[in-house]
């Protein structure tokens, strides 16, 4: 629960600077014609979040200020609000809305600056403002039905239907885009076997083809391969001069001398180390040449490996053995997710038969919970409406099963009867400004014991009532504020007396020449004299403050 403590004004309209300071339980504010009253409920709005305008500012070339502090009781919706958006839950809560003379606008709520939308979801949680003709919330079917699910109590089964019936919708989803999908891959599956069993048949290993492709070329040239390995090896140990032979000499001259001639003795490694790696050569060359071979069977089988995978490169259009075998893999992949297609579909199909039948279920026993108030909302209503003045008023409500919704099975419509015509109608059709207004203060009376409300105001919702209607609403307005903060902007002093509070708004000039708006708290003898102003205007005759005194005892 929230309670508004005070509220700053500075620079807005024809106000120049007020400090308002509320308490709880009822507030009554009353003033002459003129006085600002609805310039308050204008700067009331910018902190809801309303679109802010710069040519309200009461000095042109200054910024506008409006400041709303809140005491916070245990509010978990408000701390759910305040802390996905890293707002900080404080038992105090602070909304500041600045204009400047730009138009340019900035919120910030405890020192946090935010957007108007989320604003507009934290004020929403401290403040339910009731304006004449501000009552559309009331004609929306939406509202109409969270109206008697409060009443029924009904939070935490519309809470469990809500989130069944989300997880039903995107699991339903999920089903649709998998037999898609799946619808594709059967159709596919048939050309994807095809071409994983081509490829498969062909059995290819890592880097075959070109592997296949360096043996061929050796194989198509092994004899001239083997003529000038050979002939390598001929220069080397069996010519006429062989390379190892005339080495072996060279070492033998150097080596004679290498006392003489110290600088030889590396000379001699050398050419011994070279010795070593001609023998190497020389062997090396010997078994490449043992190795070469014509192999015309080997040759024709390297031919029909390398048009099969050819033909499957350009087939595929890729260049490489490792793309061919990457291409397999990612077909027996295809293959296997079109083999399982059908459990995942039946499995999937099963989580959503059985989520519908939680949804069926839920959505059942909460209309049931619905339908046992519908009576009941209709008969206090109509006892109520015939206290705030419309005896001959009637509200009933036409109820309809459709299709699955986020608020269950049930469509709801109230509809409105002023006149005992035996034509009740949908509201908005019917209702005027007045009777809405009416209408919904009943409402939140009933609502007032069913949840805990925010601070309710209600601006001039009395008007075109008077006598004994604007007191039995002004009792229920009462009732209202023994239980959460109620402020009313009122003319009528049957509903003014009914207060616990009572401020005063009222016009002075400034040293400036210029008229501003201010407001004060009345004591009660202060009370007194507004309220038989309020009955018999200025300078009341002792009978109106007697009056006056009975509409506040009772």
């Amino acid at each position: 629960m929230a309670v508004l403590k005070t509220l700053y004004i500075r620079n807005y309209a024809i106000i120049e600077e007020i400090t308002v300071t509320f308490d709880s339980g009822m507030t009554a504010i009353t003033g002459e014609t003129g006085a600002g009253k609805s310039i308050l409920m204008g700067a009331l709005s910018l902190i809801l979040g309303e679109r802010a305008d710069s040519k309200s500012l009461f000095y042109p070339d200054q910024k506008c200020i409006i400041e709303g502090i809140f005491a916070i009781e245990t509010h978990p919706t408000l701390q759910q609000v305040l802390e996905t958006n890293d707002i900080d839950y404080l038992p105090e809560l602070c909304i500041r809305r600045e204009i400047t003379p730009q138009g340019r606008s900035r919120v910030f709520i405890n020192d946090t600056p935010v957007t108007l939308n989320i604003l507009s979801k934290v004020a929403s949680n401290l403040i339910d403002l009731h304006r004449q003709f501000d009552t559309l919330e009331l004609q929306q079917q939406e509202f109409q039905l969270e109206i008697i699910d409060e009443l029924a109590k009904n939070e935490k089964q519309r809470n469990a239907y809500h989130e069944t019936f989300l997880l039903w919708q995107k699991r339903k989803s999920d089903l649709d885009q998998l037999r898609e999908s799946n619808k594709q891959i059967r159709q596919e599956l048939d050309y994807h076997q095809y071409l994983f069993n081509e490829l498969h048949q062909l059995n290819l290993q890592e880097d075959e083809l070109e592997q296949a492709e360096i043996e061929l070329n050796k194989l198509m040239h092994s004899e001239a391969i083997k003529t000038h390995l050979q002939q390598a090896t001929y220069l080397l140990q069996e010519s006429e001069q062989p390379i190892l032979a005339q080495l072996k000499q060279v070492l033998q001259l150097c080596d004679q001398h290498v006392q003489q001639v110290p600088e030889l003795t590396s000379v001699v490694h050398r050419i011994q180390s070279c010795l070593e790696e001609l023998k190497d050569i020389e062997n090396e060359i010997v078994l490449a040449s043992d190795a070469t071979y014509y192999d015309e069977e080997r040759i024709q089988h390297l031919n029909e490996r390398l048009n099969d995978g050819n033909r499957l490169l350009k087939k595929h259009h890729v260049q490489q053995t490792k793309e061919l075998l990457q291409l397999q893999l990612v077909l027996e992949q295809k293959i296997a997710q079109a083999t399982g297609a059908d459990n995942d579909e039946s499995k999937l199909a099963e989580e959503v038969a059985s989520l519908y039948a939680s949804l069926e279920s839920l959505a059942g026993n909460l209309s049931e919970s619905r339908k046992k108030v519908f009576a009941g909302f209709e008969k206090q209503v109509n006892v109520l409406l015939k206290k705030v003045g419309m005896p001959n008023a009637k509200l009933e409500i036409m109820h309809q099963t459709i299709g699955y919704h986020q608020q269950g099975i049930d469509q709801i419509e109230f509809l409105f009867d002023a006149n005992q015509s035996g034509k009740a109608q949908p509201i908005q059709k019917v209702a005027s400004g007045g009777e809405l207004s009416r209408l919904m203060l009943c409402i939140k009376s009933m609502l007032a014991n069913a949840k805990a409300l925010p601070t309710l105001i209600f601006d001039e919702i009395d008007t075109g009532i008077s006598g004994e209607t604007a007191v039995q609403v002004g009792l229920i307005m009462k009732d209202l504020g023994k239980h959460h903060q109620l402020i009313t902007i009122t003319h009528l002093p049957q509903i003014a007396g009914k207060a616990q509070h009572h401020l005063f708004i009222y016009k002075k000039e400034n040293a400036q020449g210029k008229i501003s708006t201010n407001m004060r708290k009345l004591n009660d003898e202060e009370r007194v004299e507004a309220l038989a102003e309020m009955l018999s205007g200025k300078k009341p005759a002792q009978q109106s403050k007697e009056i006056a005194r009975e509409l506040m005892k009772n």
